[in-house]
């Protein structure tokens, strides 16, 4: 880890840095003139790649991203890192967060998106009594927590999780309450709803979708193999979820909230839209239902009431779903295309 010294500005650790929403936050951060620090996990691969045009060289005394080798299920690292980097705010984004993952590794799924985040919340107590000083934590909860619970859904809707990956999160949902009421740490919870963006994990549905999309356009494959196509979820565009989470941190008092469109669609609608965009017709020539791919447990339809996050930090969705599809089909073809 490299010493460095701390400018008068704020400086912020985000765990999971390296996926689609922490890449988006270190921007936000970044154009905020924050100091920011994330934590990665070591790979015997580079795994940057979203965080590539935000690095520069530690040792440029101009450099506002640092990078830290560790994980959520590293209590030491966890402290050692927040003792010695002093953020303002910790943003927990990091989990193992793939939902038909989770019900292959549930313990693992458990102990990194449900036993990390309290690991955190342990290490700003500790930081807090021992140093007076004041941290800030942002907690990435999930609409999967409300699993089969009827729509629409807000922060008053009770939590009835379908796979281990929900479970875990609102196990870290209620950590975040309690050491919010029980410490008085500024602790909240952004209950986001399915975002995506052209940086969206490959194995994620939409993603996948995209993707495959841009490899039968270039002639690289013929089919799609995908699970249930009749699940509603309520899709956004990530980066402005992630500008919601700012605003959650930067209000006066620490709350939860739900952050979504208040629309919902199928798989089958993603589907027809993004075959259209790309000029390929019907899709079910191309897709074929594959039942490894079920959950054991099904969440069938998420629709997000957001009046809360509309009233008191005054955010509401930009891009709409035709738009987040066209975004993400159309920067699948471009990437490919320029890996040719």
């Amino acid at each position: 880890m490299l010493h460095h010294i701390k400018k008068n500005k704020k400086v912020a650790l985000i765990t999971g840095i390296t996926g689609q929403d922490g890449s988006f936050l270190a921007e936000i951060l970044l154009s905020k003139n924050y100091e920011v620090h994330g934590l990665i996990r070591r790979a015997s691969t580079f795994n940057t790649s979203r965080v590539e045009h935000l690095y520069t060289d530690p040792h440029d005394t101009k450099a506002k991203l640092f990078l830290h080798y560790g994980d959520l299920n590293d209590t030491g690292t966890i402290r050692q890192l927040i003792y010695s980097i002093q953020p303002n705010e910790i943003y927990n984004l990091g989990a193992q967060s793939h939902v038909r993952v989770s019900f292959d590794t549930p313990e693992y799924t458990a102990d990194v998106t449900a036993l990390g985040a309290l690991r955190i919340l342990e290490a700003i107590k500790d930081f807090q009594i021992h140093t007076k000083k004041k941290i800030k934590f942002y907690q990435a909860s999930s609409s999967e927590m409300f699993g089969t619970t009827p729509p629409p859904q807000n922060e008053n809707t009770v939590f009835h999780p379908q796979s281990p990956y929900g479970c875990s999160k609102v196990f870290a949902y209620h950590a975040t309450k309690l050491y919010r009421e029980a410490y008085g740490i500024f602790a909240v919870n952004g209950i986001l709803f399915n975002h995506e963006s052209e940086r969206r994990g490959e194995t994620f549905v939409t993603r996948k979708i995209t993707r495959g999309i841009a490899r039968i356009k270039a002639g690289l494959d013929r089919k799609i193999f995908l699970g249930n196509l009749e699940a509603k979820r309520d899709w956004g565009y990530a980066p402005e979820y992630m500008e919601a989470a700012y605003l959650m941190m930067q209000y006066s008092v620490p709350d939860d909230y739900v952050v979504g469109t208040g629309e919902s669609h199928s798989i089958h609608e993603f589907l027809e839209i993004a075959f259209k965009e790309a000029g390929l017709g019907d899709y079910k020539k191309y897709v074929v239902i594959d039942p490894r791919y079920y959950r054991p447990a099904e969440v069938h339809n998420l629709i997000a009431d957001t009046a809360k996050v509309k009233k008191v930090l005054g955010w509401k969705p930009k891009t709409n779903f035709i738009q987040l599809v066209k975004i993400m089909v159309g920067a699948d073809i471009k990437n490919l295309k320029n890996v040719k």
